[in-house]
């Protein structure tokens, strides 16, 4: 067959160019939904296309135009035989209702290790200044806490929350940093093969349990509370998941029975270690803003029985949010 290779070309170069325009679109948008006609118009424009790559593949002089379509025919073939899932755009609501709670719920094993750790740390603490109170120097390192609980206690409700007049909001953001600056820690100690995370863990346990105790043995059991759960309640578990998360990373590191490459495992835990980062600095933005503008506040401003009560809603709403938020409804089942 003898064929006029210009003519051909320039009969042919609309169509190669209408269908060029119609495959980047489909590229750039992978969520691009086509109308019906619109579909038929691409599949059309591909076997005309492929059709036409098979013709000039018989001329050696026509490099530039086999390469062009040879490009074209191959990138329209991977669009129209993708087999990987279509990316999907990022829902906030989404991810903080449904992605954020299932994948907790994923590595609870990873989490109650993260807990019992902690309350180890906190019995360790209290133990150790009920045995030895001269270590209370050496337990807490803040010089807020140093003096004696009632004494505090006092200076705090003469004080009536003006302390931070004026500085809450420097406060917070202070608050908010440092608190993801140490969970952020604890996880990536997980890189440890997990030993940084169980220290870090029970550190914070410690200085938990030796703050507790030196309030309560003082009297000052209604304060501590009403102090601590407004912000306690959401901070405390924020850490916890931070270490959950580090020991997810530790289980990836170590590895299992499977045998998979060391990228590999990392890959698979590497959209978990996202989400729970992102989970627990979201709560602990909140808990520096409660802590800053709420938990200063104590009597005659502000009742401790107000704040416990607070504090403990926070809680409940948050055992609630990671335990069933997420869930899929079940069919119930209808036979007999």
């Amino acid at each position: 067959m003898i064929l006029d290779l210009q003519q051909f070309i320039s009969s042919e170069r609309p169509r190669w160019d209408e269908f060029e325009t119609l495959l980047k679109q489909i590229e750039e948008d992978p969520d691009l939904n086509l109308s019906l006609e619109q579909a038929r118009r691409f599949h059309y424009l591909y076997d005309r296309a492929a059709s036409d790559l098979l013709r000039v593949s018989t001329f050696a002089s026509s490099p530039e135009i086999l390469h062009y379509l040879e490009s074209l025919v191959a990138r329209a073939y991977g669009e129209i035989h993708e087999t990987r899932e279509p990316r999907r755009r990022f829902i906030f609501w989404h991810w903080f209702s449904q992605q954020i709670p299932q994948t907790f719920r994923r590595h609870l094993t990873a989490f109650w290790c993260s807990v019992a750790l902690t309350l180890l740390g906190v019995i360790f603490g209290a133990g150790i200044l009920y045995v030895d109170p001269t270590a209370k120097e050496t337990l807490l390192p803040f010089s807020h806490l140093q003096g004696k609980p009632s004494e505090r206690v006092a200076e705090e409700e003469q004080n009536k929350g003006h302390q931070l007049e004026g500085k809450k909001a420097g406060f917070a953001g202070f608050l908010m940093t440092h608190n993801i600056r140490v969970a952020l820690f604890t996880l990536a100690l997980g890189m440890t093969y997990g030993i940084g995370t169980v220290v870090m863990l029970f550190y914070n346990g410690v200085i938990l349990g030796a703050v507790s105790f030196d309030y309560i043995q003082d009297g000052q059991t209604r304060f501590l509370i009403g102090w601590l759960l407004p912000h306690g309640s959401i901070e405390i578990p924020s850490v916890i998941i931070a270490g959950q998360a580090g020991f997810v990373l530790a289980g990836a590191l170590i590895g299992s029975r499977k045998r998979m490459t060391l990228l590999d495992r990392l890959a698979s835990v590497r959209n978990d270690l996202v989400t729970l980062i992102g989970g627990f600095c979201l709560l602990l933005v909140w808990a520096g803003i409660i802590e800053a503008f709420f938990s200063q506040y104590h009597e005659p401003v502000l009742p401790y029985g107000v704040k416990i009560g607070f504090g403990l809603l926070e809680l409940v709403l948050l055992c609630g949010y990671l335990s069933f938020s997420g869930r899929k409804n079940r069919p119930q089942n209808t036979s007999p």
